[in-house]
């Protein structure tokens, strides 16, 4: 009796088996013109998630383009933010320009995640083209250079004010996101931005006096 049952058990996996290699057959495409027609139908039969993860997926030109000039924009920020330890007076400054990094590091990382995901160009480092320079709050090169040649309060003051110029160009950038961009994760992204950057502006400013 026993093995009988296990007769059925066997045949009836090796038949699921055998299914199982007429779907991957189909879904392979012979190349004969109903290659697609197959690909079709194994897409409907795995819709439930794949028609989740692309319903996540979506995204839009304002997106890439949010991705996109954010990254350098965040590269520089981070490069300024690297300056500080070395050259601010200012505990409160040096400690500012390390949550920069902290916070904007691995933004890069993502926002470079969702270029690639999407066949998109990921910007190069240390790439500047002139359409960068039209983004807001960007530092030109001869600003760059002024920063890294000040130290104590002169570099306290000079990398406040020029941070200050920069988040409102990041915050510019992530409310065009808001308004514009479809993907989710991307429009949360801007939210996030928005909220700690518009902070660290009225911190800086109360620093600067301000206020």
């Amino acid at each position: 009796m026993n093995r009988k049952r296990s007769l059925v058990r066997r045949t009836a996996a090796v038949a699921a088996a055998g299914a199982a290699a007429l779907v991957l057959a189909a879904c392979g495409g012979s190349g004969d013109g109903d290659g697609p027609a197959g690909h079709n139908g194994h897409d409907a039969t795995a819709a439930p998630s794949a028609s989740a993860s692309a319903s996540q997926g979506q995204h839009n030109a304002a997106d890439v383009a949010f991705a996109k000039g954010m990254i350098p924009h965040h590269r520089q920020a981070v490069e300024m933010a690297g300056l500080a330890p070395d050259r601010a007076q200012s505990a409160e400054v040096k400690k500012l320009a390390a949550d920069i990094e902290k916070a904007q590091d691995p933004e890069i990382r993502t926002l470079s995640g969702w270029l690639t995901s999407w066949s998109e160009e990921v910007p190069a480092e240390g790439a500047m083209d002139h359409s960068m320079h039209d983004m807001g709050g960007m530092m030109t090169a001869e600003e760059m250079t002024e920063l890294e040649n000040a130290s104590g309060k002169a570099f306290d003051t000079a990398f406040m004010e020029m941070m200050i110029k920069h988040h409102e160009g990041a915050v510019e950038m992530a409310k065009t996101e808001q308004a514009d961009g479809a993907y989710g994760p991307a429009t949360r992204m801007a939210g996030e931005i928005i909220s700690s950057q518009s902070a660290e502006i009225e911190k800086m400013n109360g620093l600067l006096g301000k206020g």
